[in-house]
């Protein structure tokens, strides 16, 4: 399947490689760093390459390419998930995944790579089943290990690798039994200068926390289920079940995974914020920049966490801007203004960035208008309409369990037992 893996900077260094089988030379790499150098950007590099005698599969995160390498057709998309698996356990497992923190946790990676991937083939990709067998670095751990000369690795196979249901520890026990759901939306749309809303689509994906004794078998059911469309799974999904009855049926692991992932276009979608831009270059070396944010009078929920992020073009060489709330900053080098508003009311005062912008002395006025970017959060509210009906638990001390008690908390639903 896999043969070899190379992570790659922007720079264009190889800072680390994995071989699972035969040792690939890094001269493979040439044919991904010539379709880099065709593109500008870094997304548009073609995600396959054939090469006369191997492929190369690839993605980017975060400012770095995994780039895995097959001898035999193998399927792409497989391929692409278990990179980004591979980017997510690093980010589960160090808080953040760039060059820098792969550098510094080298030990762990490659243990966490060995594990993964076993002969080329996928074995241990489930979080708690990894963290049973590579312990997650701390500050006590790596002393005890400079002092003794040990590593994270256990010495026990973990308690779910060879059992039929691998993504579970088993024997696992808790005072108090509880899962918590957490449904997290992304809106990316196109809005023109009127605030029209030209396209748009919806990238969500429900995360979980479970802490339920035993092996608990859980049915949970939306009162729109026709809504999600191209659903991805947890292979604890009973994926039979959901496309007959369009109820979700699985035996949850022990601790945080995502449930499911979906994707959403067009439609009766309304956004729940307004941006309001007056962007204006007065001469070669000047302009006027006029930001207002605010949300819709029918909403009625608080926005919270709101930032705007505003790419400027690079003729910009500072900016000199007030918030009325909140806190604004620039990034000469990257061009990058950050507007960190808060919480936005609408009994309150509309938030609004306004000042004066520097200019390259005698470069042309850009043509492009600068692309804004918002992020921000909204307690118990899903703008795809999707709602949840119901969660039942069953198992051997449920029995069905009755009485269940939801508990909704900024956005989340939780069930105690």
């Amino acid at each position: 399947m896999i043969h070899s893996l190379f992570l790659i900077n922007n720079t264009g260094d190889i800072f680390l490689e994995k071989h699972w089988k035969s040792v690939v030379p890094r001269t493979i790499c040439d044919y991904f760093f010539e379709a880099q150098r065709k593109t500008t950007d870094p997304h548009d590099i073609p995600p396959v390459i054939a090469t006369p005698h191997h492929y190369l599969i690839q993605i980017y995160r975060n400012e770095v390419y995994f780039v895995s390498v097959a001898q035999s057709e193998v399927p792409p998309l497989f391929v692409i998930e278990f990179l980004h698996k591979v980017f997510d356990t690093f980010v589960d497992y160090f808080n953040d995944c760039n060059e820098q923190i792969i550098m510094d946790q080298i030990v762990v990676v490659y243990e966490l790579l060995e594990e993964m991937l076993d002969n080329g083939f996928p074995l241990a990709t489930e979080s708690n089943i990894l963290k049973e067998l590579i312990k997650p670095p701390n500050i006590i751990n790596k002393v005890v290990n400079t002092v003794t000369g040990k590593t994270n690795m256990s010495s026990e196979l973990p308690t779910g690798s060879l059992s039929n249901v691998p993504w579970r520890r088993a024997g696992v026990k808790y005072a108090n039994n509880e899962i918590y759901f957490d449904l997290i939306e992304e809106i990316d749309c196109i809005i023109d200068k009127q605030g029209q809303l030209i396209n748009i689509e919806i990238q969500g994906q429900i995360e979980s926390y479970c802490r339920l004794s035993g092996m608990p078998d859980l049915c949970l059911s939306f009162i729109n289920p026709r809504l999600l469309e191209d659903v991805s799974f947890h292979p604890c999904v009973r994926l039979k079940r959901w496309e007959n009855e369009k109820v979700l049926s699985f035996m949850p692991p022990d601790g945080s995974y995502k449930l499911l992932s979906y994707h959403l276009s067009g439609g009766m979608i309304q956004l729940p914020i307004y941006v309001k831009p007056q962007i204006s270059f007065i001469s070669g070396s000047s302009g006027r920049f006029d930001l207002t944010i605010g949300q819709k009078a029918n909403l009625g929920k608080t926005i919270e966490q709101c930032v705007a992020t505003i790419q400027m073009p690079q003729q910009v060489l500072h900016c000199n801007l007030t918030p009325s709330v909140g806190n604004q900053s620039f990034d000469p080098v990257k061009k990058i203004l950050r507007w960190d508003i808060g919480k936005i009311q609408a009994q309150k005062t509309l938030p609004t960035l306004r000042g004066n912008i520097s200019l390259v002395t005698g470069a042309p006025p850009p043509e492009d208008m600068p692309i804004i970017t918002m992020q921000f959060r909204i307690g118990q509210f899903a703008i795809s309409g999707i709602k949840v009906n119901r969660l039942d638990v069953y198992g051997e001390r449920y029995k069905p369990f009755k009485g269940v008690k939801y508990v909704t908390k900024a956005g989340k639903f939780q069930v105690r037992t």
